[in-house]
C-alpha cells in the first residue's frame, strides 16, 4: 500500500502562486503515475494534473493548462503541483493520487488506487 501526504496548502490572494508537494511512502515503487484532483464544496472532485512515473509524460485541465506545472522527484518520492495565476475558482481541497496499475484513463479518479488526505487552497479576490 502507498501513503500520500500532501502540504502547501494556504491562502493566497489572486494573481499569486502556491506550491503543492506530495510524499510518497510504502509500495512507492509500484507507482505508474501521480495526479492531483481537486474538490470546492458542492462540487465533484476534478481532475487538475498528472504525470507518468517514468516517462514523466504530463496532462492537464484545460482549466489550469498554462498556469500550474506538475513534476516529480524520483530520489525523494514526491510530486509537484506548482499553481501561478491563481483564480478565485481555484479555491478547492487539493489531493494526489497515485496510480499503480497501468495508466489508463489517467483523468478519471477512479483510475487511482491510494490518496492523501487533501490540502486546502483558498484563493482570494
Amino acid at each position: 500500500q502507498v501513503q500520500l501526504v500532501e502540504s502547501g496548502g494556504g491562502l493566497v490572494q489572486a494573481g499569486g502562486n502556491l506550491r503543492l508537494s506530495c510524499a510518497a511512502s510504502g509500495r512507492s515503487f509500484s507507482i505508474n503515475a501521480m495526479g492531483w484532483f481537486r474538490q470546492a464544496p458542492g462540487k465533484e472532485r476534478e481532475f487538475v494534473a498528472a504525470i507518468t512515473w517514468s516517462g514523466g509524460t504530463t496532462y492537464y485541465a484545460n482549466s489550469v493548462k498554462g498556469r500550474f506545472t506538475v513534476s516529480r522527484d524520483h530520489a525523494k518520492g514526491t510530486v509537484y503541483l506548482q499553481m501561478s495565476s491563481l483564480k478565485p475558482e481555484d479555491t478547492a481541497v487539493y489531493y494526489c493520487a497515485s496510480d499503480e496499475g497501468v495508466p489508463f484513463r489517467i483523468t478519471s479518479p477512479w483510475e487511482y488506487d491510494s490518496w492523501g488526505q487533501g490540502t486546502q487552497v483558498t484563493v482570494s479576490s
